[in-house]
């Protein structure tokens, strides 16, 4: 099913928690919500799903306007993070539960009821426990039960709210890998909601960057890593060290950085700010070069270093400990910094560039 949203805003109390969204998902994609907690992609789901309303806007789905339909209307299948599975029923019955309440002109009869429940069991590889109580299950196995339920009635749209937040990673990267070949295989429209950038890359088709109530970015994953669309999805991608620079003629300049491996940006000359992340910065000592390391730590892998500039300004740096250099790199060495990737943006308007990075906003920790 393709679906259409336009305009939608949603505003609860005083707050804005979606300020008008314009999304287009095509019939069969799997499409990621992706964004820090408050960024409004849980309230969006929910409107997809009838469970909320918005207070403007449109959604449509193949041409059907979805906000005339209840949402038992609507035959969506929604997982939620914490599974929801009724606990006085068998895995059996939980997955034949969304068929049995059915209007009883509309209800399968009891064979083929219990055809359907046996063909998920097998697609799903929990014919085994098909006699257990969810609280005989593993995490895992519960969640795969829990889509299995959303599965069974054979849903126009399958909606999933942080599916595998509950479950340790190594778990949680199976399942994604099998929820992958689960959509591939029934050909649904899925969304599915995420803070976790890894997860939305490794399955979706199509990522979707909120922040604030505002899509930001939409896009495939090296797409949205290599060119931010802007500062917040900069920041969000990893990008935590931002840099006062210049821009002339297409060219970033700033005293004490080495940026000859950025190519020119087609942005007006003027002040602008430098979005970097520490993994992409190599400091070269440089007894002419104002800035200067401050301290040293290493994790075994990685030797992080933070970085002061006279000007005030601040910067983090991932090395690899192994790194031609790196014994040189102590605290008190004046060094040239050299950036082999980064997104530049001109500079906040009235605020001085110099200013942009502050010391609490520095996260001590490796970037992916």
């Amino acid at each position: 099913m393709s679906i259409g949203i336009s305009g939608l805003t949603k505003r609860f109390g005083r707050t804005d928690v979606l300020r008008g969204i314009d999304l287009g998902i095509k019939k069969g994609e799997l499409v990621a919500l992706l964004g820090p907690s408050g960024s409004g992609k849980t309230t969006l789901l929910k409107i997809i799903a009838g469970l909320e309303w918005p207070d403007a806007g449109r959604l449509e789905v193949d041409g059907v306007d979805w906000l005339q339909l209840a949402a038992q209307e609507r035959r969506i299948g929604f997982v939620f993070q914490h599974y929801a599975l009724f606990p006085h029923m068998t895995v059996r019955d939980n997955l034949a539960f969304g068929l049995t309440v059915r209007p009883r002109a509309e209800r399968p009869g009891k064979a083929v009821i219990a055809a359907k429940v046996d063909e998920l069991l097998h697609f799903l590889q929990i014919a085994h426990l098909a006699d257990r109580y969810p609280a005989q299950l593993s995490g895992g196995q519960r969640q795969r039960v829990a889509l299995g339920r959303a599965l069974a009635i054979e849903p126009k749209v399958l909606l999933l709210d942080e599916p595998f937040g509950a479950l340790d990673a190594a778990i949680r990267r199976d399942l994604r890998r099998w929820l992958r070949g689960v959509h591939d295989s029934t050909g649904s429209t899925t969304i599915f909601v995420t803070h976790d950038q890894e997860e939305a890359f490794e399955l979706a088709d199509r990522v979707v960057v909120m922040g604030e109530g505002r899509i930001e970015q939409i896009g495939h994953a090296d797409a949205i890593h290599d060119h931010p669309a802007t500062p917040f999805v900069a920041r969000f991608m990893g990008a935590t060290v931002e840099l006062p620079v210049t821009l002339q003629a297409g060219r970033i300049e700033a005293p004490g950085l080495d940026l000859s491996a950025l190519p020119r940006r087609p942005l007006p000359d003027g002040p602008a700010d430098l979005f970097v992340r520490p993994a992409d910065i190599l400091p070269v000592p440089d007894d002419a070069s104002p800035w200067r390391i401050d301290s040293r730590m290493s994790n075994g892998a990685n030797l992080r270093l933070v970085l002061s500039h006279a000007s005030g300004a601040l910067a983090e740096a991932d090395v690899p400990r192994r790194a031609v250099q790196a014994d040189a790199l102590v605290a008190g060495t004046a060094a040239r910094l050299r950036v082999a990737a980064g997104t530049v943006f001109p500079a906040t308007r009235g605020a001085p560039p110099a200013q942009k990075t502050e010391p609490k906003s520095l996260k001590l920790e490796s970037v992916r």
